[in-house]
C-alpha cells in the first residue's frame, strides 16, 4: 500500500510538471480467494504463500502501522468485530429482499437480459453455457 502511495503520488507530481503521462505496474498478491465459495488450494500449493517474496500486502501495512506505533492488535480485533457486525447486519437487510431459490428474486436467466438491445453472439453463447451448467448441476431447481 505505501509502495503504491508513493509511485501514485510520483506520477501525479510528473503529471503536475507537464512530463506527460505515467505507466505504473501493480504487481502484488492475493492470500485469500477470490470469494469465500472460491477454493485457492484447488490451484495453489500448500507452500505458494510461504514462498511469495514479500507476503500479503496487508498484513505488510497492518505489521508495519503497529511498528511505527500508528495501529495496534487490540484496535484491529475491535476493528474486526465492528465489521463483522456490520457484515452480519447488512445481510440480514439484503436476505429481506430474499435469498436465491428461497424468495423474491429475478429469474436465473435474466442476468443476461435488459442490458443490450440485441445481445451478443458471445454473450449468448455464455448465457446459453450458464443455462446448461445450471440445469446439469441442480437439474431439480425450478425457476
Amino acid at each position: 500500500a505505501l509502495a503504491v502511495y508513493a509511485a501514485m503520488d510520483w506520477a501525479a507530481n510528473r503529471a503536475r510538471a507537464n512530463k506527460g503521462p505515467t505507466l505504473i505496474e501493480h504487481f502484488t498478491y492475493r492470500a485469500e480467494g477470490h470469494s469465500t465459495s472460491d477454493d485457492p488450494n484447488a490451484y495453489r500449493s500448500a507452500q505458494e504463500r510461504e514462498e511469495w517474496p514479500l507476503g500479503d500486502p496487508v498484513m505488510r501495512l497492518k505489521r508495519h502501522l503497529i511498528a511505527v506505533g500508528e495501529w495496534s492488535e487490540e484496535r484491529q480485533e475491535a476493528m474486526d468485530r465492528e465489521v463483522a457486525e456490520e457484515v452480519k447486519a447488512a445481510t440480514k437487510e439484503a436476505e429481506k429482499n430474499g435469498v436465491l431459490g428461497h424468495g423474491l428474486h429475478h429469474p436465473f436467466h435474466t442476468m443476461f437480459e435488459d442490458v443490450f438491445e440485441d445481445l451478443p453472439w458471445h454473450l449468448q453463447e455464455q448465457a446459453e453455457q450458464a443455462i446448461r451448467e445450471r440445469q446439469i448441476k441442480w437439474p431439480e431447481w425450478k425457476e
